[in-house]
């Protein structure tokens, strides 16, 4: 069972730098500019009574973020629209990490200055921004200074926090002091560097804490019981899955593929491609993100 495991972890860092993601291995010639879908706006369908919708479960819900986002962006958007009739607008850039969403970045940033975090909430005035970075570890993103996690932890995490300080101050700020409630996305384990993704999302945590925003443990969806940081490419098919087609992807053993073969990364079960996009095929893994999400938005509209 390990030696294909090995094998799917070798493809899967080919194929990592062909989507421009921040996992790319130092070195690897990089790929051309990242796409993001222009920031579209979702809004919830009409209601079919002639009553007013209450303001609080409607929210105008703003999400942000790198490849994960990118493929995760449409199923996120339904299930808020769904559960919550959300009002959803969506700008993920593949590959970036925090300090690209942050203003005075756009000379050496993966994302336009009209797409910074502040802006967008100048702009629309969301209720919650949903923040969802793996945390780029190989400094693949300009505006990181070529600050890198294997060269220097202890660098990378400091420059990370201080990252994530002024991401918050600044979407703060540009809330006038009203908001918007952020959301932090807190990532599936890391078969390679495990314990780099537990102290991301401890930081996350600290930050949530320290500025009254929130954590959706979504990589606690994607990891097996009793394993949080533990990597696996299966887990038990739930009973929604089993009850919608395509989403338990083996229901003779029990189980669905949360990766494919050659991309322990990504949950998009279709090939990665060199223009992100939103997932076209249903992946359980995405949906269990969405959902976690869409959960504490919920929680956050209260």
């Amino acid at each position: 069972m390990r030696e294909p495991w090995v094998v799917g972890v070798l493809l899967a860092g080919l194929l990592l730098g062909a989507c421009g993601d921040p996992a790319s291995a130092p070195g690897d010639p990089a790929p051309a500019a990242p796409r993001a879908s222009a920031p579209t706006e979702q809004r919830a369908p009409a209601s079919p009574t002639s009553r007013p919708a209450k303001p609080r479960t409607a929210p105008r819900v703003l999400y942000l973020g790198d490849s994960l986002a990118v493929e995760n962006q449409k199923v996120l958007g339904q299930e808020l629209r769904r559960d919550l009739r959300a009002r959803y607008t969506s700008a993920p850039y593949s590959g970036t990490t925090l300090c690209d969403y942050l203003e005075g970045t756009a000379e050496r940033s993966l994302v336009p200055a009209a797409d910074k975090a502040a802006a967008l909430v100048r702009r629309l005035r969301p209720d919650v921004v949903v923040l969802q970075f793996w945390g780029n570890s190989w400094g693949y993103t300009p505006c990181m200074d070529g600050i890198t996690h294997d060269k220097s932890p202890a660098r990378y995490f400091t420059r990370y926090a201080a990252d994530a300080r002024r991401l918050t101050e600044q979407i703060s700020a540009a809330g006038d002091g009203a908001g918007p409630r952020i959301v932090w996305v807190a990532q599936g384990p890391d078969p390679i560097t495990p314990d780099r993704v537990r102290r991301v999302n401890a930081l996350y945590a600290q930050r949530a804490a320290a500025s009254g925003a929130l954590v959706a443990d979504a990589g606690r969806a994607v990891s097996p019981a009793g394993g949080r940081y533990t990597w696996t490419q299966y887990l038990p098919c739930t009973a929604f899955e089993r009850a919608r087609p395509g989403y338990c992807t083996q229901p003779l053993r029990g189980r669905t593929a949360v990766h494919r073969d050659d991309d322990y990364l990504h949950f998009c079960l279709a090939p990665t491609t060199s223009r992100p996009k939103p997932c076209p095929v249903p992946s359980p893994g995405i949906l269990r993100i969405a959902r976690e999400i869409t959960k504490t938005v919920r929680q956050s509209a209260r």
